[in-house]
């Protein structure tokens, strides 16, 4: 427990993480890679460079302070790194290094305003912080471990099977290689692919993927878009590589699955798929298992055209053998062959008013993906057609953001 003292000094400096967080984060980064390159594996550069894992880091700490009385107000922002710090891998011993490295840039960027005094209260409250995640996480390790079919940190799987899905999307199919069966997952769950043999890459990648199927089958499958060069911004290295190097029959270490955001058992209220792009892989995978029950869902998928749609197929076959499925789809711009083959219900984009009327149920638990833009357009929609706000889940690809709340008029 913490002294009043400390929870005084903690809460504080509150009004200084809200301004020069991401500049604290920035600089802990640099410094601790600087210091500890062995640990570069295990961030994804990408979010490094856009400034997305900074971000994140900011404001854990900033509700951390905020919160430090009241620590299980963000229970919930602990289970969820937990599950993507026990994919990665991430031990005890990791987290003595993150916090020298958190103090030395606190001190870097408050420089004189960083007393002792908020720098001893600090190193107090990160150890209780850091005994919370290392507990939390040292369950979550044994139970994935001692589940039936389950391991510890990582496992050789064979690569079964690859598949194009899209122009850009590519699905994986893995299987154990010591012939063992294979733990189960909820759907909405994901693995981590670590890739150690990456060509010019001095260092091993690893990134999380979501699963893709139902569960209660003998292999795993994982859908990837190839990350191509936008606006200056480099290629994906992990999702080029799977793309263009990895074959049929290759060795791939894989975590057990993780992650929290997950179809939840209900019985009584309707669901609301809702996706866009590659965003679609969590999705499908609830989709699959909906399929096995009588539960009213409604499918709702965005994307550029028809060549950038994967699993168009897939979708309709459960459509068609599910009276209590329905799908729809949404092409920004579909080219000549889309419209001639109708393969989309709506042109342009999804709105408000088009969710209100295709789904009748304003009660339905939604679950949604994508990419950050699409997210928070179909927030501001969602809320707009009368949907409520504890009804609807998310998931990003990558560090955890909050969706801006729509501005009322």
């Amino acid at each position: 427990m913490l002294e009043q003292k400390t929870i005084d000094i903690i809460k504080s400096t509150v009004p200084v993480l809200e301004q020069h967080g991401e500049s604290i984060t920035k600089v802990f980064y640099e410094l601790m890679f600087k210091n500890h390159p062995e640990l570069l594996n295990i961030f994804n550069h990408a979010n490094q460079k856009q400034g997305r894992q900074q971000k994140a880091l900011a404001s854990t700490v900033y509700a951390a302070a905020k919160y430090i009385d009241q620590l299980d107000m963000i229970f919930p922002v602990v289970t969820q790194i937990a599950h993507k710090h026990r994919s990665l891998g991430i031990k005890p011993e990791h987290y003595p290094i993150v916090g020298e490295h958190l103090l030395l840039a606190i001190k870097e960027v408050l420089q004189e305003a960083a007393t002792e005094d908020i720098i001893d209260a600090w190193a107090k409250a990160y150890g209780v912080i850091a005994d919370a995640f290392i507990n939390v996480e040292k369950d979550m390790y044994e139970n994935a471990e001692n589940r039936q079919g389950g391991w510890k940190d990582f496992r050789s799987f064979k690569v079964e099977k690859i598949v194009q899905e899209s122009d850009v999307i590519k699905s994986f199919y893995f299987k154990p290689t010591d012939g063992r069966e294979i733990t189960d997952y909820i759907p909405g769950q994901y693995i981590s692919l670590k890739l150690s043999n990456i060509p010019g890459e001095t260092y091993s990648h690893i990134r999380q993927y979501s699963l893709s199927t139902s569960p209660n089958k003998e292999y795993y499958r994982i859908s990837v878009k190839r990350e191509d060069p936008i606006n200056n911004k480099p290629a994906g290295v992990v999702s080029t590589y799977l793309h263009t190097q990895v074959k049929e029959g290759d060795i791939i270490e894989i975590s057990a699955p993780a992650g929290e955001f997950v179809l939840e058992e209900n019985s009584e209220k309707s669901t609301l798929l809702l996706s866009g792009g590659v965003g679609i892989t969590p999705m499908l995978s609830m989709l699959n298992q909906l399929a096995d029950t009588k539960q009213q869902t409604i499918f709702v998928h965005a994307a550029i055209n028809g060549n950038l749609h994967a699993f168009s197929d897939e979708v309709k076959q459960i459509e068609s053998n599910n009276e209590y499925i329905t799908s729809y789809v949404c092409y920004e711009k579909p080219t000549a062959l889309d419209k001639e083959a109708k393969k989309y219900n709506k042109e342009g984009f999804i709105t408000g008013d088009w969710l209100k009327s295709i789904v009748s149920d304003k009660e339905a638990i939604v679950y949604m993906c994508g990419p950050v833009v699409f997210m928070q357009a179909m927030y501001e929609a969602l809320i707009e057609a009368g949907f409520k706000k504890e009804n609807i889940r998310y998931e990003f690809f990558g560090p955890a953001m909050e969706l801006k709340e729509p501005e009322l008029i």
